[in-house]
């Protein structure tokens, strides 16, 4: 896919992050540069340890790179409050990680509702067809704790996709799920970003990087190929 500048809903310029362990310095990251254009799937893959969780980490703001900057939608992520980088997240940011994004004490619905809520968004809307459209029919009011992996990692990307994101940014999304929801997890993946948003996954899976219209492959902290 062609990009331009005004199509390019999430850019990440040389970043570099490294993290200290006695007198060692370790990068996790080493220079990398990424664009993803509004509408385009981007499948990160590599070997564990190759820096792809890390890079995730730094383009949703969760984490601060040490050098190079990230911008969403134009606007500048990094080098900016906790505060500013929260509600950035909310307002335009979809994350699904491996540290599940789901708070316990509220049901599954309702935790779709509060995303939709903190980012302004009108929390009437029901939650029930995003949750139908990816197997959690009767779920609706299950408690976080209660779900099987499979279905956790399917109610977090509810969440990650409540507020139909300018950016999507999941890791691992399919590793705990069958065929069948796999196959459920793509589909939604793919009408996010025919309805124009940029998604962006880690993942391991085959099927997933053959769904991707580009593979990004990253080594000891770098883009090696994409």
């Amino acid at each position: 896919m062609g990009m331009t500048a005004e199509h390019t809903a999430l850019e990440a310029r040389d970043l570099y992050r490294f993290f200290h362990a006695g007198d060692d310095e370790t990068f996790a990251l080493r220079g990398i540069s990424l664009d993803v254009g509004s509408g385009e799937i981007v499948a990160l893959v590599g070997p564990s340890g190759s820096g792809k969780s890390t890079l995730l980490n730094c383009l949703a703001g969760l984490d601060e790179p040490d050098g190079g900057s990230v911008r969403v939608a134009g606007e500048r992520l990094t080098r900016r409050s906790e505060a500013e980088r929260a509600r950035l997240r909310a307002n335009g940011i979809g994350i699904l990680a491996q540290s599940a994004n789901l708070l316990d004490h509220l049901s599954v619905a309702e935790n779709v509702a509060f995303a939709r809520r903190i980012a302004g968004r009108s929390g009437d809307r029901s939650a029930g067809d995003l949750l139908a459209r990816l197997g959690l029919e009767g779920r609706e009011d299950a408690r976080p704790s209660t779900l099987s992996g499979g279905e956790a990692a399917r109610a977090g990307l509810a969440v990650a996709l409540a507020n139909d994101p300018v950016v999507v940014l999941a890791d691992e999304p399919t590793g705990e799920l069958d065929r069948a929801h796999e196959e459920l997890v793509l589909e939604l993946l793919a009408s996010r970003a025919r309805e124009g948003g940029a998604v962006c996954v880690v993942t391991h899976s085959e099927r997933v990087a053959a769904a991707a219209d580009r593979v990004v492959r990253i080594e000891d902290g770098r883009v090696v190929d994409g």
